[in-house]
Formats: C-alpha cells, sequence, structure tokens
C-alpha cells in the first residue's frame, strides 16, 4: 500500500494531502474479490438498464410523453449517481488502489450529495405527474405540458447543484490530522471527524438541509402517493384498481430503500452515527436503489417492453 504523501505548512503542520479509504477491511481478499465481480456486475446492469431506457424514450414516439420524461431524466441521474461511488469501491475491491486526493474526495462528496438531491427532488415530480395522471386524467394534457415538464427536470438540476455549492467553499477551507477514512465513499461523517478544524458550523448547516430535503421530499411524494390510492380505491373498474395499486406498491418498495437508507444515514445527530453501520446502509443507497429503479420504473411496463421488442426487430432486419 502506498504510503501517504504530506506537505509540510508554514508552522511545521503536517498536512494531509491524500486520503485512504479503507472500504471493507474485515473482507478476506478471496471475498473482496468476489464482492468486486457481483458489483461489477450489478455496475454493468445498472448502466445498461438505464442506457435502455433513456435510448427507448428517444426512438419511441409512444414512449415521448411527461412520465417517461422523467423516468429517463431519472435513469440518466441513476447513472452517474452510482458511477460516483461504484466505479472507485470496484477498484479499491479489485486492485487494493484506495488512496483518493482531496480534491478527488471533495469532488466525489459534492456530485453524491448534489445528485442525491436532485433525485429526490425528481421522485416528487414523478409523483406529481402520477397524481394529476390518475386523479385529474381530463386535465393532465393541459397540466403537464412540455414547457412545464422541462422547466421541472432543468429547475431539480439547477437547483440541486447551485445549493450544494457551498459544500466545496466549506471543504476547501477544512484542514485533517488524520489520513484514514473508514468508508468506501468521502461522506461527511467520517470526512468530519478527521477534519482539525471547527465542523460544527457545517454539521449543523448539513444536518439541516439535509433533514429538510429528505423529510420534506419524502412527505411531499407520500402525500401524492395517498392522494393516488385514495382515487385509486373509487375507480370502478377492478382491473384499473389492480394495475393502479401494483404500480404504486412497487414504486413505494423502492422509495422505501431510498428515502429508508438516506433517513438512517443524515437525519441523526453526528454522535448516533456508527461508521460500521453505515458503510452496509450506504451500500443499499448507492448500489443496490440505482440498480432496482429500471427494472420498477420501467423494464417491467408493458409499453416500454413492446418498444425493446421493436427495436430489436428493427435491428435484427437491419442486420
Amino acid at each position: 500500500q502506498d504510503e501517504l504523501e504530506f506537505s509540510m505548512g508554514p508552522e511545521n503542520e503536517t498536512t494531509v494531502t491524500e486520503f485512504i479509504l479503507e472500504g471493507f477491511p474485515e473482507l478476506g481478499p478471496r471475498l473482496q474479490v468476489f464482492f468486486s465481480l457481483v458489483l461489477l456486475l450489478m455496475y454493468l446492469t445498472t448502466v445498461m438498464g438505464n442506457a435502455t431506457i433513456i435510448f427507448l424514450v428517444c426512438v419511441d414516439c409512444h414512449l415521448q410523453t411527461p412520465m417517461y420524461f422523467f423516468i429517463s431524466n431519472l435513469a440518466f441521474l441513476e447513472i452517474w449517481f452510482t458511477s460516483s461511488t461504484s466505479i472507485k469501491l470496484f477498484v479499491m475491491l479489485s486492485s487494493g488502489w484506495n488512496t483518493l486526493s482531496l480534491s478527488s474526495c471533495f469532488a466525489q462528496n459534492y456530485f453524491y450529495y448534489a445528485l442525491g438531491c436532485t433525485e429526490f427532488i425528481l421522485l416528487v415530480v414523478m409523483s406529481f405527474d402520477r397524481y394529476v395522471a390518475i386523479c385529474q386524467p381530463l386535465l393532465y394534457a393541459a397540466i403537464m405540458k412540455p414547457q412545464l415538464c422541462v422547466h421541472l427536470v432543468v429547475a431539480a438540476w439547477v437547483l440541486s447543484f447551485a445549493m450544494l455549492s457551498y459544500r466545496l467553499l466549506f471543504l476547501s477551507e477544512l484542514s485533517f490530522c488524520g489520513s484514514k477514512i473508514p468508508h468506501f465513499l468521502c461522506d461527511n461523517s467520517p470526512l468530519f471527524q478527521l477534519s482539525c478544524s471547527d465542523t460544527s458550523l457545517l454539521w449543523k448547516i448539513d444536518s439541516v438541509f439535509t433533514s429538510c430535503v429528505v423529510l420534506g421530499s419524502l412527505c411531499l411524494t407520500l402525500a401524492f402517493y395517498i392522494c393516488i390510492l385514495f382515487c385509486v380505491l373509487h375507480l370502478p373498474a377492478a382491473s384499473g384498481r389492480k394495475k393502479a395499486l401494483t404500480t404504486c406498491s412497487s414504486h413505494l418498495i423502492t422509495l422505501s430503500i431510498g428515502y429508508g437508507s438516506c433517513i438512517a444515514l443524515y437525519t441523526r445527530p453526528a454522535e448516533a452515527v456508527s461508521l460500521s453501520t453505515n458503510r452496509i446502509v450506504a451500500l443499499l443507497n448507492t448500489v443496490l436503489y440505482p440498480f432496482l429503479n429500471p427494472f420498477i420504473y420501467s423494464l417491467r411496463n408493458k409499453s416500454v417492453i413492446l418498444a425493446l421488442s421493436k427495436s430489436i426487430a428493427r435491428a435484427r432486419t437491419k442486420l
């Protein structure tokens, strides 16, 4: 394992210039290789599944609706979200190269939280879209116009990345006395605990911001789904009720994984955070949740399966 690089400050202080991500040291070499192969398989499946959704929405006119427009944006986001952590984790497990420069660590931290915030906003937008489609079907076309859909998506991305920009400013001002991060990513808890600087203000800002984003979006999403549930129960056709309930229940399963892991990780006081537990819960958030999303939101849908079959048939015809 390479030695960490250090530089001497003006007052003979030792300044950390690289971090060591410990990952999962409790796993033996063989288990780490096996875990890396499983992770690689899940990562490639996640990327291919989400890329397939984006491709189908772009080429099939039947999928160019507000619902699939939002789903394709979510798919695009999931590719980058899981890539921000899974690639480094795979390299760590397969090769043992677990060092990360300060700038790379700060960038990973920023993109991890900015993309996560964007996803929560998109989930609220998607639940609102389903609410209008099911509860206000006659007004759906008038409300969910293409311009509004584009504005909502752009607002989600711009607001998240703009609001999280304070992190880079604060992180760049911190000095660190330790170099070993007991995690597989540059998350808040292990990073702040290594700092020699006073991080109390940053802890408070992060706690308030994260709690507002996670719990606020969760309340709005659940409110829309509860309204959908009441509307579904009053549908005259039993087949329509069954289809809507099946769709909503599958959505709620993935939402419970995403929101549950984030609530467990980021809405507790700092002293209650267990780093060993965080690593396991973070895997649900960074690996399992993006892996399940393509199957839950799209690849089980008959319209998507039909569009995929048509694309495969066209490809075979050209060959």
